[in-house]
């Protein structure tokens, strides 16, 4: 009874942390002037089309694969609804593929240097490689392998919430927002891919 309880706590702080985290992109779209962390980038790269244009594109469709990917996991969409969940399967793939694609660029041009561009560029190319292979799968009917991917999917597309919780915790131990922004290029996504592992290797899922 009690782990029932755990679960379901779980589960809805999930969803809200995701779903919170996906509308956050509209405080850039509303907000005039500079905003969050366009505030740490040299007036360079603010004034680029193509950076800005990336930018817009990754927090945006971003935010879509956050709000469409969890229901993925709602065990009851994908038996009542099953046309649903697949449509939303597909929302988030076209999702992951912009956003991943503008991550990757937006990587090179990371706050602290080499460190954390490694960093985001590495979580770009995870999060695009499970997803293709999530969707490789199941298009071979491969619901074993589609299913263990999409628990790497979106523990990557998670990085998103993470990252938010991570950073200011980080900056106040530290002091240092750079410090901090080093670390949590890695800490947003390494940790999640972990727990991914672990997810996977409990439900007995087969990568092939």
């Amino acid at each position: 009874m009690a782990k029932t309880v755990r679960n379901k706590v779980a589960w809805v702080v999930f969803v809200l942390l995701a779903i919170g985290i996906g509308l956050y992109p509209l405080f850039y779209l509303v907000t005039s002037g500079e905003f969050g962390l366009l505030l740490g980038k040299d007036e360079a790269i603010r004034n680029s089309e193509v950076w800005r244009l990336a930018f817009y594109g990754h927090i945006i469709f971003g935010g879509l694969a956050l709000l469409s990917g969890w229901s993925q996991f709602s065990k009851k969409l994908r038996a009542k609804k099953l046309e649903l969940h697949r449509n939303l399967g597909k929302f988030y793939v076209i999702s992951v593929l912009v956003s991943g694609l503008c991550g990757i660029y937006l990587g090179i041009y990371a706050t602290g240097g080499i460190i954390p561009s490694v960093g985001f560029i590495s979580l770009g190319i995870v999060w695009l490689f499970t997803t293709i292979r999530a969707y490789m799968a199941v298009r071979k009917k491969d619901l074993s392998l589609h299913q263990g991917m999409m628990i790497y999917s979106y523990a990557a597309c998670f990085a998103a919430v993470t990252l938010r919780i991570w950073l200011p915790f980080l900056t106040i131990i530290f002091g240092e927002f750079l410090l901090a922004y080093k670390i949590v290029a890695w800490l947003c996504w390494v940790p999640n891919m972990v727990f991914a592992h672990l997810w996977v290797r409990k439900k007995g899922l087969t990568l092939g």
